[in-house]
C-alpha cells in the first residue's frame, strides 16, 4: 500500500491578502480540485489505468497481481492429504490474497530504496502478466491434479468429483475477492483514522498511529469478539447435541457401567459421547469367543460435563463410580483422556478389553462440548486440566492399595487426549515409574513430552520415526505391525508408545510452519507422503491448516485415523500371552469393520 503524498500548501497572493472577486473564486475552486485529485491519487496508489472515463469497480496493482499469481500457483503443490476441488479453491484463494499483500509490501520497499513514487504500469506490462497467468496457472492446475491423483492412490481414496475440480478456480477467485475487499475496508478505516488524527498531530505521526489503531481493532475483533462469539455459539450448538443419545445406544443394564443400575453418575449427565462409551463395547461372550477362554465383563466408568461443575469434582465422581463397579479389582486399569466433545475411540478401548480378556476397567471424563478439530484450537487448557485431574484421582486410590492387589495401570489418549494425558507426567521417568504402559495416538505437535522426546532424538533418526535414548522406554511408530524401532535394542519394563502417521496433519501442524522449515519435510518422506511436498513460507502453513478439519476423512492407517493400529500397539504395550499373529489379524477385523 502506498502512503498518502503530502498535500502542498496553497501559494498566497503576492500582496499577502486572500484572493477576492471572480479571480479569487476561480483560484479557490482550482485549489480545491487539485487537493481532491491529490487525495484521490493518494488513496489509489499504483493502480491499473482506467479506460476513458469508465470507473472500474475493483482496481488492482501490478506488483500485487504478480504476488497473487505466484502464490496461487504454488498452492497446487501437494500437502499431506488429498484435497477436493472446493478445498483446493479455498487454499488457492487464501494463498493468492497473501501473495497480493506480499507483492504490495515488496513494491513499497523497493520504491523506498529507489527513492521514487509509484508509477502507472503500461498496457504492455498488464498483457505480459495476463499471458504469464494463463500459462503458469494452467500448468500449476494440471500438475496439482496429477499430484492429487498420486496422493489418493497412496491412501486408497476413490472419491473424486470432476465438477468440484473444475469449480476450484472460481472458488479461489471468490475467496480472493472477499479477502481483498476486507483488506481495503481496513485501508479505508486507516485513512479515516489518519485524517481524524491529522487535525491534532503531525501527518507522519497520524499515519503511524492510525495503522496501530486499525491493526489493534482488527486483532481485537478476530481474537476477541469474532473468535469468542464463534466459540460461544459453537458451545451452545454442540451443547444441545450433547443431550442426545447416538442411534443404537441403550442405557446399560449392567452395574459395571456408569449410568447403569446403582451407578453414582446419572445416565442423563454422561453426555452424548459418554452414553456411547458406557452403552456400547464388547460383552464377556464376545470377548470369550475371540480369546477362546472364559472372559469377564469389562468395567467402564465415565463422567460428563453435566455430572459436576468443575474438572476436579468430575474426576472424583468418575473414580468413585469406577471404585463402586470394582474397577480397582481388575487386572488392567486404563485411564483414558478423551478428545474434544468427550469422544473415546472405540478401537482404543475395545482392543484393550479384548487383549485383557475382559479383566479390565476403563475410566474417562468429558471436558468440552466442541468437536475435536475445534477443541484442538481453543480447549487445550481444558484438556490439560482434565488429564491431570483424572489421573491424579485414580492414582490417589490406586497407590493406597496393597502392592500385590493393585491392577496394572495404563494411560492412553488420542489427539488432544494425548495432550491431556501427558499433562499428568513430568517426563520419561515419571511415565515409567507411575504406569505399567502408555499408548498415545496422533499427538499434536504442541504436546510437551512428545516435543521433548522428538527434539532430543538420536542423531540420524528421522522426525517421523525418532529414537529417544535407545528406545529404552519411549518409542514411535506409524505401523506397529511392521515393527517398532529400534528392533535390535531391549524394551524392558514400562513401555510408552506413540502412534503417528506421516500424513497426519494433527501431528505436524504448527504456527512455525509459516516461516521455518521443519525437519519432517526436509527429511525423507513417509510412505504415504509425496516426495514432491516441499516447504514454502506461508503456503505450507495454510495447506496443512486446511488439512486439519479433514484429517479423519481418509482410510484407516492414514491421516488422523487410528483403528487397526491400536491392536498391535496395545499388544506391544500390554504384552499379553497366548495371542498369535492370526489372532491379532482377526482382532483388527473386529475393531475395524469393513465399512470403515
Amino acid at each position: 500500500m502506498t502512503q498518502d503524498p503530502p498535500v502542498p500548501a496553497p501559494s498566497p497572493p503576492s500582496d499577502g491578502q486572500p484572493p477576492t472577486g471572480a479571480g479569487g473564486a476561480a483560484a479557490g475552486a482550482a485549489e480545491r480540485a487539485g487537493k481532491a485529485e491529490q487525495a484521490k491519487q493518494g488513496e489509489q496508489g499504483e493502480q491499473a489505468p482506467a479506460s476513458g472515463k469508465r470507473r472500474r469497480r475493483v482496481r488492482v496493482t501490478l506488483p500485487g497481481c504478480w504476488g497473487a499469481l505466484v502464490l496461487a500457483c504454488l498452492s497446487f503443490t501437494p500437502s499431506l492429504l488429498p484435497r477436493g476441488g472446493v478445498l483446493q479453491g479455498l487454499i488457492c484463494g487464501i494463498s493468492a490474497a497473501i501473495g497480493y499483500g506480499l507483492g504490495l509490501v515488496a513494491a513499497f520497499v523497493w520504491r523506498a530504496f529507489a527513492d521514487r513514487d509509484a508509477r502507472s504500469p503500461s498496457r504492455r506490462s498488464w498483457l505480459v502478466l495476463l499471458g504469464c497467468a494463463v500459462v503458469l496457472f494452467g500448468l500449476a492446475f494440471g500438475l496439482g491434479q496429477y499430484w492429487q491423483q498420486r496422493i489418493r492412490g497412496l491412501m486408497g481414496v476413490t472419491d473424486y468429483s470432476a465438477l468440484a475440480t473444475v469449480a476450484s478456480p472460481f472458488v479461489a477467485l471468490l475467496v480472493f475477492y472477499l479477502l481483498l475487499m476486507a483488506g481495503r475496508g481496513l485501508r479505508r478505516l486507516y485513512h479515516w483514522a489518519a485524517r481524524l488524527l491529522g487535525r491534532r498531530i503531525g501527518p507522519r505521526a497520524a499515519r503511524v498511529v492510525g495503522w496501530v489503531l486499525v491493526a489493534g481493532v482488527a486483532w481485537s475483533l478476530v481474537s476477541g469478539v469474532l473468535l469468542g462469539g464463534f466459540v460461544n455459539a459453537a458451545n451452545e450448538a454442540f451443547g444441545v447435541r450433547d443431550t442426545q443419545t447416538p442411534e443404537g445406544v441403550q442405557r446399560p443394564t449392567s452395574a459395571l457401567r456408569s449410568g447403569g443400575p446403582g451407578s453414582l453418575v446419572p445416565w442423563d449427565s454422561l453426555g452424548r459421547q459418554g452414553r456411547a462409551f458406557t452403552g456400547s463395547g464388547p460383552t464377556a461372550g464376545e470377548i470369550g469367543a475371540f480369546t477362546r477362554r472364559a472372559a469377564e465383563e469389562p468395567v467402564r466408568a465415565y463422567a460428563g460435563l453435566s455430572t459436576a461443575e468443575d474438572a476436579e469434582t468430575r474426576a472424583e465422581r468418575a473414580v468413585a463410580d469406577l471404585r463402586r463397579a470394582g474397577g480397582f479389582e481388575r487386572e488392567n486399569l486404563l485411564v483414558m483422556t478423551t478428545t474434544g466433545s468427550g469422544w473415546v475411540d472405540p478401537a482404543a478401548v475395545d482392543s484393550f478389553e479384548y487383549l485383557g480378556n475382559g479383566d479390565s476397567a476403563t475410566v474417562a471424563m468429558q471436558y468440552s462440548y466442541l468437536p475435536s478439530w475445534l477443541s484442538y484450537l481453543v480447549d487445550q487448557s481444558k484438556a490439560r486440566e482434565a488429564g491431570r485431574e483424572l489421573f491424579d484421582a485414580v492414582y490417589d486410590v490406586w497407590s493406597k492399595l496393597p502392592q500385590g492387589e493393585r491392577p496394572r495401570l495404563f494411560v492412553a489418549g488420542e489427539s488432544l487426549g494425548s495432550f491431556g494425558g501427558e499433562a499428568a507426567f513430568s517426563g520419561e521417568y515419571d511415565l515409567r515409574n507411575r504406569t505399567a504402559g502408555t499408548l498415545f495416538a496422533g499427538p499434536p505437535n504442541f504436546n510437551t513430552l512428545f516435543r521433548e522426546f522428538s527434539d532430543h532424538r538420536e542423531a540420524g533418526t528421522p522426525e517421523i520415526e525418532p529414537v529417544y535414548k535407545e528406545g529404552r522406554t519411549v518409542r514411535f511408530t506409524d505401523d506397529p505391525v511392521s515393527g517398532i524401532p529400534p528392533a535390535d535394542r531391549p524394551w524392558d519394563g514400562t513401555r510408552v508408545l506413540y502412534l503417528m502417521h506421516p500424513s497426519d496433519p494433527i501431528v505436524w501442524w504448527s504456527p512455525s510452519l509459516a516461516l521455518s522449515e521443519p525437519d519432517w519435510i526436509g527429511e525423507a518422506p513417509g510412505k504415504d507422503v509425496l516426495e514432491e511436498m516441499v516447504w514454502m513460507p506461508f503456503v505450507t502453513f495454510w495447506q496443512v491448516t486446511a488439512d486439519l478439519p479433514f484429517s479423519t476423512d481418509v482410510p484407516d492407517g492414514h491421516g488422523h485415523t487410528y483403528k487397526a493400529a491400536y491392536v498391535d500397539g496395545w499388544n506391544a504395550v500390554m504384552r499379553p500371552e497366548g495371542f498369535t499373529a492370526q489372532d491379532l489379524e482377526k482382532l483388527r477385523g473386529i475393531v475395524r469393520p469393513a465399512q470403515d
